[in-house]
């Protein structure tokens, strides 16, 4: 099927250029009043100040947004997070606050100080509002129009479709991500996260689309989620009849243990869904690991990125598939990935933008040195890159995805154009 109007329209139009479309871009994010007024984390707004950039930085500014509609910006891969002190229902693994598992306790630190979770609210202060009033601020520094697709995440669950919360690493509540997108909706959508062996599934599924859930949102190895399983017919059936995408992370997770079922991320499994007539957007690319090439007689493990992209060439899913590319150029992913990825122009138009927020603000996980050691990134970028990701690590991972490009080849605005894949509307992808 044909791709609709305005997805080429993204293509001609130099949208953003001019001052005034980029006002937003030049925001301080000045720290607003922490005073709590709601579970949601609303708080009274002060007014930020313009500040002053280098031109190597307003330079770069300006051709991050360079042909790209704001109001089609749609980060596809948000996280929201919270230990439920605001009443949110949140609740992270107890071996993250324990002092006996200093892996975990450094894990949900890290997490946090990328997220910009203040000392005091770790210290005994709302995690929660602090966590979504950050996203807020930096959510400001971006022409209007552009949003954040935040992600709920269900609690692992059994074979018999009981709560395992021994194996739950976090969860964050349909209710709650529908609450904070609903406070800022010019900012913020949500996904929701349902396990489909709940006995109550399909219930929790048509409540969250009534709701306004543009996605479901599954990490297979972290909920225990077989994407084979017989049982889940039923919520295929109903993803694909309301043509909702189901977004599944592909192959190796090391964020969220969780179940630790590392082979449910194999990508070849989600043949299960989309034999089903399910959109499926794979997270990540599935960048990241090797899984058991299931395809041959008898299996080897094969990059996961590799499985991906023979699925992307299968002409059976054209219209179907899509992968998005959060955390792609992240310092743990191989140089040949970013280099697929930048020259596969025939898959841009099935590729979308998203961060992986609060990652983009995890020092470890970028190098700009090794993108340019690698031939992907200029030199002068680097410095203008760097201080932007210590103002706004959103604006920074952005800026970074329009900058990167091997041989000549980049990101096509198309990756960029995202709001479409995620109107009921929505026909397939040609």
């Amino acid at each position: 099927m044909s791709k609709p109007v305005h997805l080429h329209a993204g293509r001609r139009r130099a949208l953003c250029c001019g001052a005034a479309a980029l006002t937003g871009l030049f925001t301080n994010l000045a720290t607003a009043s922490e005073t709590p007024v709601d579970p949601v984390g609303r708080v009274p707004r002060s007014e930020p100040a313009v500040p002053v950039w280098p031109t190597a930085i307003a330079d770069l500014l300006h051709a991050t947004f360079d042909g790209i509609d704001p109001a089609a910006l749609w980060d596809v891969h948000t996280h929201l997070l919270g230990n439920g002190d605001s009443g949110s229902g949140c609740t992270i693994h107890t071996s993250m606050t324990e002092g006996w598992h200093p892996i975990e306790r450094l894990r949900r630190a890290t997490i946090m100080n990328a997220a910009g979770v203040p000392g005091d609210a770790l210290a005994g202060g709302s995690v929660d509002r602090a966590y979504v009033e950050r996203l807020r601020r930096l959510a400001a520094g971006f022409p209007p129009g552009a949003r954040w697709l935040l992600f709920a995440f269900d609690r692992a669950v059994d074979g018999s479709g009981h709560d395992r919360p021994e194996w739950t690493t976090f969860h964050v509540p349909d209710r709650y991500a529908q609450q904070v997108a609903a406070s800022t909706p010019d900012r913020f959508g949500w996904v929701a996260s349902i396990h489909p062996l709940r006995h109550d599934a399909l219930e929790r599924l048509d409540q969250a689309l009534r709701q306004g859930a543009l996605a479901v949102k599954w990490l297979p190895s972290a909920m225990a989620i077989d994407l084979r399983d017989r049982r889940l017919a039923p919520f295929y059936d109903q993803l694909a009849r309301s043509r909702t995408p189901l977004i599944v992370h592909g192959g190796e997770e090391k964020a969220v243990p969780g179940a630790q079922r590392h082979d449910y991320g194999n990508p070849l499994l989600v043949r299960a869904p989309l034999e089903a007539g399910v959109r499926v957007i794979m997270a990540h690319c599935a960048s990241l690991g090797e899984a058991l090439d299931l395809d041959q007689r008898r299996p080897s493990r094969r990059p996961a990125f590799e499985l991906f992209a023979r699925l992307m060439d299968e002409p059976a899913w054209r219209g179907h598939l899509l992968g998005d590319v959060s955390a792609l150029f992240q310092v743990n992913r191989r140089a040949d990935v970013w280099k697929t990825v930048l020259t596969r122009s025939d898959w841009h138009p099935r590729l979308l933008h998203g961060s992986d927020y609060p990652l983009p603000g995890v020092d470890l996980l970028y190098s700009t040195s090794r993108l340019v050691q690698e031939g992907l990134l200029d030199l002068a970028d680097v410095a203008p890159l760097e201080r932007l990701r210590r103002h706004n690590p959103l604006l920074f991972d952005l800026a970074l995805k329009r900058r990167v490009a091997w041989r000549g080849e980049r990101l096509s605005p198309l990756v960029f154009d995202t709001r479409w894949h995620f109107t009921t509307a929505a026909p397939g992808i040609a």
